[in-house]
């Protein structure tokens, strides 16, 4: 089972940056193949997909909403996923979730693709 740990949230002015971390607690063999991905919720809604990048780490795939503010980046000498936040928006306020595949599908819109979940992290952006 892989566990997944978020850590880098917190409040940010508009216009400012954070980065969010993603550590998964798993052998690095055995999440060769996995895709990463984030999502952010807000109270009373579905999930939304925000980026997602691929097991090799070489392509990369974000929501219209954050294209050219947002990177998502991995590690995998630190079985670490990072997503890298720009100009915050305060719509932008919710709670992130790092996610993972068993094998990267290469479809990430959708919450249901995706196996592992982290506990989420609070990112609010004040205006």
């Amino acid at each position: 089972q892989v566990q997944l740990v978020e850590s880098g949230g917190g409040l940010v002015q508009a216009g400012g940056s954070l980065r969010l971390s993603c550590a998964f607690s798993e052998r690095p063999f055995s999440t060769f193949r996995m895709g990463w991905g984030w999502f952010r919720q807000t109270p009373g809604k579905e999930r939304q997909f925000v980026a997602a990048i691929n097991w090799s780490g070489d392509r990369t795939t974000y929501a219209d909403s954050v294209k050219g503010r947002f990177t998502s980046s991995r590690d995998n000498g630190k079985n670490t996923v990072y997503l890298q936040m720009n100009a915050r928006k305060p719509e932008e306020t919710a709670v992130y979730y790092c996610t993972g595949q068993k094998v990267d599908s290469g479809s990430y819109y959708s919450a249901a693709e995706w196996n592992y979940w982290g506990q989420g992290t609070q990112v609010a952006v004040s205006s």
